[in-house]
């Protein structure tokens, strides 16, 4: 290679590799796999070895990696919080401890699993937890305190009142907690995270703590970065105080002091790996002695005392026999793939999900093909690549009508999932009906999952209209239930009856339509006739509303199944015209968000009033906010609202504005 053409290769890998670190650090959605990044990288640092002078300081392999969000604070590290140098062989591990020895004496060196999660660093101020940030760019990272504290295995308060701690970690998510937050991506018609890391990175990078909590993430402190008033001469000395001190810190290390030891444990971790708990991908080594370190000294990006070796994935070659198609509870159809029984990551995989008609287009994927499978974190299967297609190759696409009921299937333009949207659909039966009676819809006490599906069992109810048609002596002889169980199921489907017409729109189950729109469509049309007579311009026109949300409701009125439905509700007495009435309008144009548990009213009590006097909430601190109501334990809105100047109130003084 020339030294025009290695030049020009270099400006290239750099612009792909630019690209695809953006994907992976700051939007968490990766399109390549790590080895094909790795692969990347590793030829960008060949190039630039032999061609020392085309190194330039905005090169990948010259700085920590990982844009700043502007939904955070910044953080800047006091400590570095930098980053391994990659190896891939054990003969480079062996180089490794032969370049250490050239500097120490009989080094030590500590292996542990290279956890794949996001590094965070969290500080403890008199044993209480006081921050925590992401790593950033290593320099400069986001405060993400809020929720950090959602994650159990972080401590609010060390066994120690330490003046000053500050600990390197990695946020991960377990494999469980990853299949099931997958699988409800799958059935929601969502893109699903590629695997555990991004979905960990996704989650903690939440403007909104709930989402955090809910994704059940957990943390492995591996590094004290800094301490006050205490010495710590090892890397292995740390681990065992930070455990003391009631950190989670990393499940296993080893000592190790000699380039076999190195080679085995790195060995031994790789055999078991398949077999953890949560995702690791590598083995990461490090001199154990903190002086040893100071004399060996680092580079720019990397500590010359400490590598990573990375793991290559396992990949088998398989035939894909069938493609399955199933209806889930919201609609969504999903293909899942059937293949020739192969073993991947030490379990037998005959099944994998296709996902939707995106993937299988991007990959061209065919019934007969040969397909490359792994496990996208060691945990589900996925196919990678058509390694060769059948000679009667053609790509399998959806079915236009749903395989469950027979009606046409729609794909929404800018959606990933195809979707059946009759409301009758078996597959969606369950799930539609329990939405209806839920407490914010139609409110019926009485119907939880196991009733509703002994309804649908013995074909007592095939719609949500069949519950106003339910007779007394057809409940009490359900197994479980009796007369007064059925007297009180009757009585609460009867009082169903009156409710406001917003708790129908939001019963009905129409795509984006949530209780705030659905309130904001009643109190505009009034009854139910004059909403389905709307047309999308109009619809689009009210403030709230907007294009799509305004293209869902006249779908969902064009189909004649959902106008049948609402024709038998209101045979059954179900009222169709909104109730609410607007007192004055003291708080139009006004967007209010509630914060923290008010003394003597309920967030819901409070929104409500809000909304009858004409103003709007939100569930999140902007610049468009223009009240916050904040209660005890406000939290993170209310510093928010403090930042951006809003106006905070509380609740006497909200009581104050509505006389």
């Amino acid at each position: 290679m020339t030294y025009e053409q290695a030049a020009k290769r270099i400006e290239e890998l750099r612009a792909v590799i630019d690209y695809h670190s953006r994907l992976y650090y700051d939007n968490d959605r990766p399109e390549i796999e790590d080895d094909e990044f790795d692969a990347l990288t590793r030829e960008l640092k060949e190039l630039e070895a032999a061609y020392p002078d085309l190194i330039t300081p905005d090169s990948y392999t010259q700085r920590v990696h990982g844009e700043l969000s502007r939904l955070f604070t910044e953080v800047r590290h006091e400590v570095l919080l930098g980053s391994l140098q990659d190896v891939f062989s054990l003969d480079e591990v062996r180089s490794f401890d032969a370049r250490i020895r050239e500097t120490v004496s009989d080094p030590v060196y500590v292996v542990e699993p290279k956890i794949d999660g996001l590094s965070t660093a969290i500080e403890y101020r008199d044993g209480i937890f006081y921050r925590g940030a992401t790593r950033g760019n290593g320099e400069v990272g986001e405060d993400v305190s809020a929720n950090l504290r959602t994650i159990a295995a972080i401590p609010d308060r060390l066994t120690e009142p330490v003046s000053r701690l500050i600990v390197r970690g990695e946020v991960y998510m377990p494999h469980d907690n990853f299949a099931a937050l997958v699988a409800a991506q799958e059935e929601n018609g969502e893109q699903p995270f590629k695997n555990p890391r991004n979905a960990a990175a996704g989650s903690l990078r939440q403007k909104d703590p709930t989402v955090a909590a809910r994704r059940g993430l957990s943390i492995f402190a591996f590094n004290v970065q800094l301490i006050e008033g205490e010495q710590v001469t090892s890397h292995a000395a740390s681990i065992e105080r930070m455990k003391a001190l009631g950190l989670s810190v990393i499940p296993f290390y080893t000592v190790c002091r000699t380039a076999d030891e190195l080679c085995a444990e790195i060995e031994r971790i790789g055999e078991i790996r398949s077999g953890l708990p949560f995702d690791i991908d590598g083995a990461v080594v490090k001199v154990d002695d903190l002086a040893q370190r100071e004399q060996i000294g680092s580079t720019s990006k990397f500590p010359k005392w400490a590598l990573a070796y990375k793991y290559p994935p396992e990949e088998k070659l398989t035939r894909l026999l069938d493609v399955e198609v199933t209806v889930g509870r919201t609609g969504v159809l999903t293909p899942t793939g059937v293949f020739e029984p192969v073993t991947l990551a030490g379990t037998t995989v005959s099944r994998a999900t296709l996902h939707n008609q995106d993937y299988i287009n991007e990959k061209d994927i065919g019934i007969g093909d040969t397909v490359v499978l792994r496990k996208a974190g060691e945990i589900i299967p996925e196919v990678v690549r058509v390694a060769e297609k059948a000679a009667d190759h053609r790509r399998f696409t959806l079915p236009s009508v749903c395989p469950s009921c027979g009606q046409p299937t729609v794909r929404v333009e800018g959606e990933a999932a195809t979707r059946c949207v009759y409301a009758g659909c078996p597959a969606q039966l369950c799930r539609n009906i329990i939405h209806f009676v839920s407490r914010p819809a139609m409110d019926i006490d009485g119907l939880g999952t196991a009733v509703v599906e002994q309804l649908i069992a013995e074909g007592k109810i095939r719609a949500a209209y069949d519950l106003y048609t339910l007779k007394k002596e057809e409940i009490a002889a359900m197994e479980g239930l009796g007369e007064k169980s059925a007297d009180n199921l009757l009585a609460a489907i009867d009082k169903s009856r009156g409710n406001d017409l917003y708790r129908l729109l939001f019963a009905l189950g129409i795509r984006h339509i949530g209780e705030k729109a659905a309130k904001v469509l009643a109190e505009h049309y009034g009854t139910m006739e004059a909403l389905m007579a709307a047309d999308a311009e109009d619809l689009a026109r009210i403030d709230g509303v907007g294009g799509v949300l305004a293209d869902s409701v006249v779908s969902f009125f064009a189909e004649e199944q959902n106008r049948l439905t609402v024709e038998k509700l209101q045979e059954a007495g179900v009222n169709m015209t909104c109730l609410t009435e607007r007192k004055d309008d003291r708080f139009v144009g006004l967007t209010f968000v509630l914060t923290g548990t008010l003394p003597t009213m309920g967030r819901s009590e409070a929104s409500a009033l809000i909304e009858q006097y004409g103003g709007k909430t939100s569930g999140s601190v902007s610049k468009k906010t223009s009240i916050v109501l904040a209660g005890e334990d406000a939290g993170s809105k209310l510093t928010k609202a403090q930042t951006l100047g809003i106006r905070i109130i509380d609740e006497a003084e909200f009581l104050e504005m509505l006389k």
